[in-house]
């Protein structure tokens, strides 16, 4: 996107900021906390972008007087000083063009929405398993680097070390935004430890990211729901609790059903059982609304669908691949220490790209 476009679009914002200034300092708004709040994070988000664009604009100008002076300047010493200069202001341009286009794309409805994650072995067994739970540490390091909160709703291990279940919140800036391109199927192809001959093994894990729900929101009635109660037990059946503190949640017109046994207590099961169902239920509604768009109108990103392969972590080749955006990276263990930037940069500059061209055209 050329400079004048990103004026162009920019000064349209700051039309849209004093409307949304407008709206906060109205009664019916400050009444309603969800819409406020909504509200204010768009402001903050506008003001940020704002910032940047004045800065990318001085910056432009400091580059442009820069390069004049280096055509008359013949001081081997200043030429040196000034070309430094260039250098920086050009990487510091580049930097904040990349940000404010990003902050130009059209906003997804989820964006400013907390997730749960639910990750789960498919084929493959222990070995399966095994990656589940390393996958599930991926994603504890990276939220922690970007500096979001992380909550285990509920988990269930196997005898090996890996993991059968686990369903997790993430909340912060962003979250959404960047999470839901983990949502699919994972495939990984190593020799598992457990292998003597030394033959590389193929396994799949099913990841979800769903943005965090309220009833209000989905116009949940209280006799739409039915809960039932049972004991909590661990591996193999071994009762781990002697009361009936696991819950059993289940939204009756749709047949879907969340169970929590995590906590000890009835009423924190009931809690995140609830939030699971929610996180489903509209997962499942905003895929409906999908799939009423015409194709050409739908995301690039894939259908969010969890039998739809997304990526390949490949071991022995050391690559980890992205199959939606045949985006690869070459250093894999780094990347399953958390660094997700690795794969998710390239991804997010890609979509970017395709939706700023589509503003462009329309």
């Amino acid at each position: 996107m050329n400079p004048s476009d990103i004026k162009t679009f920019v000064e349209k914002l700051r039309l849209r900021s004093r409307e949304v200034e407008g709206k906060l300092s109205s009664p019916e708004v400050f009444g309603d906390m969800s819409q406020f709040r909504r509200l204010s994070q768009e402001l903050s988000k506008l003001n940020v972008l704002f910032a940047d664009f004045d800065r990318w604009e001085s910056v432009l100008e400091s580059l442009s007087g820069d390069k004049e002076l280096l055509i008359r300047e013949d001081d081997p010493e200043m030429r040196a000083l000034l070309e430094d200069e260039i250098t920086a202001f050009e990487a510091e341009a580049a930097g904040l063009e990349n940000r404010i286009q990003i902050a130009l794309l059209p906003p997804d409805p989820n964006d400013a929405k907390n997730i749960i994650v639910g990750i789960k072995p498919a084929a493959g067994g222990d070995e399966a398993a095994l990656f589940a739970g390393e996958l599930f540490r991926v994603y504890l390091h990276f939220a922690e680097a970007q500096g979001w909160k992380t909550e285990v709703l509920d988990q269930t291990d196997t005898d090996l070390g890996g993991i059968k279940d686990v369903s997790f919140s993430l909340s912060g800036t962003d979250v959404y935004s960047k999470m839901k391109f983990e949502s699919g199927v994972h495939r990984v192809q190593r020799v598992p430890a457990t292998e003597s001959g030394g033959r590389i093994h193929t396994s799949t894990v099913t990841v979800a990211v769903m943005p965090e729900a309220e009833a209000v929101e989905l116009d949940i009635k209280p006799e739409d729901l039915r809960f039932d109660v049972f004991r909590s037990s661990g591996p193999g059946g071994q009762c781990v609790n002697t009361t009936d503190s696991a819950v059993r949640v289940t939204h009756i017109p749709s047949g879907v059903s969340v169970a929590s046994q995590q906590e000890k207590s009835q009423h924190r099961n009931k809690e995140i059982a609830l939030r699971i169902l929610y996180a489903r239920l509209l997962e499942y509604k905003q895929q409906q609304e999908q799939e009423k768009l015409a194709a050409d109108k739908r995301s690039q990103v894939g259908t969010g669908d969890r039998s739809e392969r997304i990526r390949t972590y490949n071991f022995p080749q050391n690559r980890v691949t992205d199959h939606r955006f045949n985006v690869s990276s070459f250093d894999l263990p780094k990347l399953m220490t958390g660094d997700l930037g690795l794969i998710l940069d390239p991804i997010l500059k890609i979509v970017c790209e395709q939706q700023l061209e589509k503003l462009r055209q329309g």
